[in-house]
């Protein structure tokens, strides 16, 4: 019989984590940073110091920075898992870790898709759900798409299933986003399977699962428009179980042929924001910015679980996300000094949350 480990021990645990996230103040020192090794010096002062000790006696330059984030977002998740084995609340862990094993599948296969160098794709993965490290190396090792998908098969990876389903498809149109939707509808069908218990955990689980989904077919729906996707088509790329939007909504977004257009159909949801985002801008169908919104959004909904019931599964989920989103600013800050970028820019492009 499993023994429960309390989540309040486990909160405990994770709100001490929480702690040594940095300040956003620390994000404003960072951008007036003059360049690179500045940036490594400065985090070297951080929660971050460890792992950029480590990193600074193989790598210089962004590669140091890269690798300190990458190894540190691994440790820190590898550590709640720690806490959480054996407890309940592992099932849900593992629910939401499994984002980043879609994350890494996708760009696996999206590098070999255009033939990136190994080493390359490799230096993109963040291993911090159930595949590991070692894992990822023999995935990046294989020639190409087919290779990667028949070693996710021969080890029995369910990941492999929706990929063998598709990948006749996918070869006849060449259309990576087959394989990548398939993917996504796996994951999140799945994931909504093994929360329907109805406690107090699977619903804040289960509601930012769903808050994905949205997010996720918004973007895609965006997209579509883009490329001039008819309705028929769309129904392919579309994920069931939003938590605010149908099919049929999704649907008549497409419809509309615009991002204007499928944004006012947005007026009545939570997703009302994107109506701020100036016409130009819209005109000009600027997914990136569209995206970052949403992106905003869904960190917002994930972060604010720190205010959720303290014995519950929203202290871990909150701190998942503001793990996520302080790595992202701190690769935004580092790979735009690497190209110049103004502060000002850099700002615009920081997730402040």
């Amino acid at each position: 019989m499993v023994v429960r480990v309390e989540l309040e021990y486990i909160n405990a645990r994770i709100k001490g984590m929480k702690s040594r996230l940095l300040d956003p103040t620390v994000f404003e020192t960072l951008i007036h940073k003059p360049d690179i090794e500045s940036i490594i010096i400065e985090l070297g002062t951080t929660a971050y110091k460890e792992e950029i000790e480590k990193a600074s006696i193989q790598y210089s330059g962004i590669l140091c920075i890269e690798v300190a984030l990458r190894k540190d977002f691994i440790n820190s998740f590898r550590k709640i898992y720690r806490f959480m084995k054996g407890d309940e609340s592992e099932k849900y862990l593992k629910i939401l870790l499994g984002r980043w094993d879609i994350q890494n599948i996708k760009t696996i296969l999206r590098g070999k898709n255009i033939h990136i160098p190994s080493a390359e794709i490799l230096e993109c993965l963040i291993p911090a759900g159930e595949l590991d490290e070692t894992t990822m190396i023999e995935l990046v090792k294989q020639p190409d798409v087919k290779a990667v998908i028949d070693l996710l098969a021969t080890w029995g990876i369910s990941y492999a299933k929706p990929l063998t389903r598709n990948f006749k498809e996918y070869s006849e149109k060449r259309d990576l986003g087959l394989l990548e939707y398939a993917l996504d509808r796996f994951y999140y069908k799945n994931a909504l399977k093994a929360v329907k218990e109805g406690s107090y955990d699977d619903g804040l689980v289960r509601e930012m699962i769903m808050t994905e989904i949205d997010v996720t077919n918004i973007k895609n729906v965006f997209r579509m428009i883009r490329d001039k996707i008819d309705v028929e088509e769309a129904k392919d790329y579309l994920i069931d179980e939003g938590i605010s939007l149908n099919t049929e909504k999704l649907l008549s977004m497409v419809k509309t042929g615009t991002f204007a257009g499928a944004i006012k159909l947005l007026e009545t949801t939570p997703y009302a924001f994107l109506s701020r985002v100036p016409e130009e801008i819209l005109k000009a169908q600027k997914i990136s910015v569209l995206e970052k919104d949403l992106e905003k959004y869904l960190i917002t909904r994930g972060k604010n679980q720190f205010l959720g019931d303290p014995l519950s599964i929203a202290i871990p989920i909150g701190y998942i996300w503001a793990k996520q989103n302080e790595i992202t600013n701190i690769r935004i800050i580092a790979r735009s000094k690497t190209a110049d970028v103004p502060e000002k820019e850099i700002r615009e492009e920081l997730i402040y949350v």
